[in-house]
């Protein structure tokens, strides 16, 4: 049975906002998303106008924390407040998955003994599970909206699909 709560990080937010046109996928696949007050401080930064923030707006349905995250200096010396902060809020909240696409933010989510999912990775759940007609249309929107993408990540991602 796939993992129903998820703590999430800008990153993939920002990602799926490039290319689902909003983050109804999130609510699709998850029973409870959490975004960390950190996360939240980094979407919301700028004016209203920047990029996903109508979009995180309009998600009233994810658990936006208001609260900051107290983070271990540990997490803190290793990575940035929003990879920490989900990575603490998942440990605090008792969830062990994350969504996180940074690689060092990926690999100290494992040592903490957490699993750990990324953009391109609820792309693929959210195509075989239905709620997605297309993983590749997804991936091109994100590239064309500023997304880098590892070309090796893009065609595992597609060969998962079946669209390759």
């Amino acid at each position: 049975m796939p993992d129903n709560r998820i703590v999430i990080n800008t990153g993939p937010l920002l990602a799926l906002v490039a290319g689902c046109g909003d983050l109804e996928i999130l609510y699709k696949l998850y029973h409870e998303i959490i975004v960390p007050f950190e996360v939240c401080k980094e979407i919301m930064a700028g004016d209203e106008s920047r990029f996903a923030i109508p979009e995180f707006k309009a998600a009233t349905w994810l658990n936006k924390l208001t609260k900051s995250t107290k983070i271990p200096p540990i997490l803190k010396n290793a990575l940035d407040s929003g990879e920490a902060s989900v990575i603490q809020t998942a440990t605090e909240y008792n969830i062990n998955l994350v969504c996180i696409d940074e690689a060092m933010g990926r690999r100290v989510a494992r040592l903490s003994n957490l699993k750990v999912t990324g953009s391109v990775g609820i792309l693929i759940r959210a195509k075989r599970e239905g709620w997605l007609p297309s993983v590749k249309a997804a991936i091109k929107r994100m590239v064309e909206n500023g997304v880098w993408l590892n070309p090796e990540i893009i065609q595992i991602a597609l060969r998962e699909s079946g669209e390759l």
